[in-house]
């Protein structure tokens, strides 16, 4: 068993070095239909519905590994491939004050709007009211994860790292999203 682990491994190490943005769309792509399907299961979801994993499976591949792929790219350009304390703390706030707000604000759009297909004045509603809080919960988790990631992981595993933490945090977004629609049906009765 051991070696097949090896193997893949081994494979995966050259697919990450030979073709590094496909292997992070592909992993973001997996990750994120995983981290649904979990989500379904924990939000009490009988039947899997199939056109949402897939439509996050879309989202993983098309935009959250490219991004995050190059991203860490222009990170390391801007600030020249140092690793030092306050350097990582320069490219953690950068990334918290730019990429944090538009994931967590895309991904809000994308949920709503394609996803669960609202009405756009019920998204915006929505956005105007989670947003703030999403953020808040996003800038206590995310910068200790990019301190890490910036601080120890060399480059071509930033944004593998970065994948493996954001399933749990999609899972949080979409049980948070869950959540907020129960309370609100409720106060609609």
């Amino acid at each position: 068993m051991g070696s097949i682990a090896k193997q893949g491994m081994k494979k995966f190490m050259l697919q990450l070095q030979q073709h590094p943005l496909r292997t992070k769309a592909i992993m973001a792509a997996a990750v994120s239909a995983i981290s649904d399907i979990v989500s379904q299961k924990l939000s009490g979801i009988q039947k899997l519905q199939l056109r949402r994993v897939l439509l996050k499976v879309i989202l993983g591949f098309a935009y959250l590994g490219p991004f995050g792929h190059f991203l860490h790219m222009q990170l390391e350009k801007i600030f020249k491939g140092k690793k030092d304390t306050k350097t990582v703390a320069k490219k953690v706030f950068v990334e918290q004050i730019t990429s944090a707000p538009l994931n967590n604000l895309l991904f809000m759009i994308y949920l709503g709007a394609v996803i669960e297909r609202r009405p756009w004045m019920d998204v915006k509603a929505k956005i105007k009211k989670e947003y703030p809080t999403v953020m808040v919960t996003s800038w206590t988790f995310w910068p200790v994860v990019g301190f890490i990631n910036h601080m120890y992981m060399p480059l071509q595993f930033r944004v593998v790292f970065q994948i493996f933490v954001s399933f749990f945090w999609g899972i949080f977004l979409n049980l948070r999203a869950k959540s907020t629609r129960l309370t609100n049906s409720g106060k609609a009765k």
